[in-house]
C-alpha cells in the first residue's frame, strides 16, 4: 500500500520538529543587563554586570547551555511578587551559587555550589522575590551572606 504524498509530508515535518526541537531549545537568547551591587555586612562593596531574566521565558531559560560566565557576571531572576521559589540545574553546565532575595533586597538564603545538570529542586524555603546567580564559590570567596544588601535598577524598583 502506498502512503499518500501528504503523509509522508507530515511525517518528516514531525520527525525534524522532534529531531530540532532540542537544538532549537539550545538557540542564544537575549538578556538585557545591569549592574549589581551587593553590600555586606561588613561594609564590602561588591561589582557585578548581572543579566536580567524578568519574563516566564527568561527565567525558565536562565543560565542553561552556558560554557563560561566572567567572574564578576551573573543573572538575576525577577519574579515580580515575593513568593516561594524553587530552582533546578537542568541542563545547567556551570556549577552556580544562588542568592534568595527579598523584596527589600535582603539575601534571605544562599544555595552554594549548585551541581551542574541536577533535577534536584533547590528551595527558597521563605518568600522572596529575586533569585541572583553567580559563579559557584564566589559568595564564599567574596565573603557574601545572609542579611547583605542586594542593589540594582531590579530591585530597587517598584511594581
Amino acid at each position: 500500500m502506498r502512503m499518500p504524498a501528504h503523509w509522508i509530508r507530515s511525517a518528516l515535518a514531525a520527525l525534524f520538529f522532534i529531531i530540532a526541537r532540542p537544538a532549537l531549545s539550545q538557540e542564544p537568547m537575549t538578556f538585557d543587563k545591569e549592574p549589581l551591587i551587593i553590600q555586606t555586612a561588613s561594609g564590602k562593596r561588591l561589582n557585578f554586570i548581572v543579566e536580567i531574566a524578568e519574563t516566564n521565558e527568561q527565567r525558565q531559560r536562565g543560565l542553561m547551555y552556558r560554557k563560561e560566565m566572567a567572574e564578576d557576571a551573573g543573572m538575576i531572576f525577577d519574579f515580580g511578587v515575593s513568593r516561594r521559589v524553587q530552582m533546578w540545574m537542568d541542563n545547567t553546565i556551570l556549577p552556580l551559587d544562588m542568592l534568595f532575595v527579598d523584596s527589600t533586597g535582603t539575601v534571605r538564603s544562599i544555595k552554594q555550589n549548585a551541581v551542574p545538570y541536577s533535577r534536584d529542586i533547590i528551595d527558597s524555603m521563605t518568600e522572596v522575590k529575586f533569585v541572583i546567580e553567580l559563579n559557584a564559590g564566589v559568595t564564599a570567596k567574596l565573603g557574601i551572606k545572609p542579611g547583605d544588601k542586594a542593589m540594582s535598577a531590579t530591585t530597587t524598583r517598584k511594581k
